[in-house]
């Protein structure tokens, strides 16, 4: 049912960017570019002599519901590319034209176009029957924006409007509100006022600098990770941060990510850039030696940062960065040995999400991304390894009884993965965790293994992160705990408050005994009114504050107040320390 739902979602919101196309040419004579259905809506990007504002979104709506309003057919067209091509140039769509003359080169025969009314662009669609079937109160013009042809800096500037879009106008107005609360918990706004990153204008966009208490948390991440896994036999390896173009170059990333990479110029005539990835860097570390089915298998794990040239314009807070820190690792093993090896990633990833309260029924499913069935010529590798390695997924899938699904054309095209997807605090997906098969990178550096029988056999590489881009997981648990971390990923986790002078002496006792326990524990003997130093303790979000005066000194107690749970009144600080174990630090 949810697919079906969502197939509907994205037909919807395909056919209201034609819409608003359409409106844009009536309106302005505006030449279309590309229109896709996205996350939440759409957007259409165009060419329009005037100027269009954000104050111009009202009078393109009001044109979208007339458009709406005539029911107008949307007509499927089939076309030989030579006839696509010939009404292209005749309506003078510069940009479409030019998608359609490099089909030709690739020696496409037929492209498809979509027609309501006036309007008619290539597209492959999928859309709606027809115009009317769009409900006028679910959908919500919400900005314009600048976005290169082709997002490409070295082509025209276009315009681009987006609009969010839904089946019902409840969906539409939860959607608001959900924003509404997205705006208080955005990362960029809490990661400031929590002091945890910064960017400078010295250094650059897309490189954030980690304040001591922003790094403390990527250190705890790091650590949590390394302690899960450290039982399954991860070994810790280290890399360069630049390499010889030659190992991407045969890699294949060269091809793939050429336009993202960062060349690096030296007094060397040798070609150097600085690593978008590390997996190529692994597979000489396991070629660096013979290896025997009796080593099998082999698991390396770092974390390091990589670094991609991303276009400024999509550069958002930790979100989307340049410089990125992968929770990277890479296991190499023979085929027999796939169901176990991603067993033990699944149970690493089970237990990490537990940790935050993440894996829970109906919080998150498992994309079993595999290839699509109707066009298995992109993919490489061997198709029977292909066929064992997606029912092994499958296999495991089920045996850890994960809410999964299998989706078709989602695979990479080196092995197929199974992607995890968890519902953020203000239910949106985010996809952090994965596992993904590699037969090829193996093939490509020929790395080899013997075995039992002494022939030399290709290892299977699989690829798995937990965490992901430290920079993005980050931003999503901000923005999922809106700030308020867990026990264990709580920059400080408690905060001894005196009241006066008089009880100094019996908080820094307490601070001390919190301190030896290993707590990361703060001890605010300012001279300011306990009020203040509440207040201050809320803003910062720290799990609990300990309230220290003539009573506690008198009992020989501490007044516990909990970030999540209020006052939790007087107990001894063996008490105390029971109920922070039971939680976990």
């Amino acid at each position: 049912m949810r697919k079906n739902n969502q197939e509907q979602l994205e037909k919807l919101r395909h056919s209201l960017a034609h819409i608003m196309m359409q409106a844009l040419e009536n309106l302005y004579k505006a030449v279309p570019a590309i229109g896709p259905a996205i996350e939440d809506g759409f957007y259409h990007d165009f060419d329009s002599e005037q100027k269009i504002t954000e104050a111009d979104l009202k009078k393109i709506k009001k044109e979208m519901f007339k458009i709406i309003s005539k029911d107008f057919p949307i007509e499927k067209i089939t076309m030989s590319i030579d006839e696509g091509i010939k009404l292209l140039k005749e309506k003078n769509y510069v940009y479409t034209l030019e998608l359609a003359e490099e089909l030709k080169e690739k020696r496409e025969k037929e492209i498809t176009f979509y027609k309501q009314g006036d309007f008619i662009n290539m597209c492959k669609g999928p859309h709606l029957k027809s115009t009317g079937e769009v409900n006028m109160e679910a959908f919500k013009l919400t900005k314009i924006a600048g976005a290169y042809w082709r997002n490409d800096e070295n082509n025209k500037m276009l315009s681009r409007i987006y609009g969010v879009a839904f089946e019902t106008p409840e969906e539409l107005e939860n959607y608001k509100l959900m924003l509404v609360e997205a705006e208080k918990r955005d990362h960029r706004k809490l990661g400031k006022e929590l002091d945890l990153f910064t960017f400078s204008d010295l250094i650059g966009p897309g490189l954030p600098l980690f304040t001591p208490k922003g790094t403390l948390i990527r250190d705890l991440i790091i650590d949590k990770i390394q302690k899960i896994q450290k039982v399954y036999g991860y070994q810790r390896v280290d890399i360069p941060h630049i390499t010889k173009s030659d190992l991407y170059k045969k890699s294949g990333h060269w091809e793939k990510f050429g336009d993202e990479l960062f060349k690096v110029k030296g007094k060397s005539e040798t070609e150097f850039v600085i690593k978008p990835m590390s997996c190529p860097h692994h597979t000489q570390i396991y070629a660096s030696k013979p290896v025997s089915y009796k080593d099998l298998p082999i698991r390396y794990v770092e974390t390091t940062k990589v670094y991609r040239d991303e276009q400024a314009g999509e550069l958002i807070g930790l979100a989307r960065v340049r410089s990125i820190t992968q929770d990277d690792g890479h296991v190499f093993c023979s085929p027999d040995q796939i169901e176990e090896e991603v067993g033990n990633i699944v149970n690493v990833i089970k237990e990490f999400y537990q940790s935050l309260d993440m894996f829970k029924e109906g919080d998150f499913w498992v994309s079993l991304s595999v290839r699509d069935s109707k066009d298995l010529g992109k993919y490489l590798g061997d198709e029977k390894l292909w066929d064992k390695a997606e029912s092994t997924l499958e296999k495991i899938a089920k045996k850890e009884k994960l809410p999964y699904k299998r989706v078709e054309g989602e695979a990479a095209f080196y092995g197929p993965k199974l992607d995890f997807m968890f519902k953020d605090a203000l239910g949106r997906e985010r996809q952090l965790a994965t596992a993904q098969l590699d037969f090829i990178m193996p093939e490509r550096f020929e790395l080899e293994y013997t075995d039992k029988d002494g022939l030399k056999k290709t290892p299977v590489m699989i690829h798995r992160a937990i965490a992901g881009s430290l920079e993005r997981f980050i931003a999503v648990m901000i923005e999922h705990f809106a700030g308020a971390f867990p026990l264990w990923l709580s920059p400080v986790q408690i905060r001894v408050l005196p009241i006066t002078d008089a009880h100094k002496e019996y908080a820094k006792e307490i601070f001390e005994i919190l301190k030896e326990k290993d707590f990361r524990v703060e001890l605010d003997d300012d001279n300011e009114n306990l009020g203040k130093k509440i207040r201050k303790s809320k803003v910062e979000k720290i799990p609990y504050f300990l309230v220290i005066g003539d009573e506690e000194i008198k009992t020989k107690t501490i007044t516990v107040e909990s970030r999540d749970q209020g006052n939790l009144g007087q107990m001894s600080i063996e008490d105390f320390l029971k109920k922070l174990e039971k939680e976990g630090k």
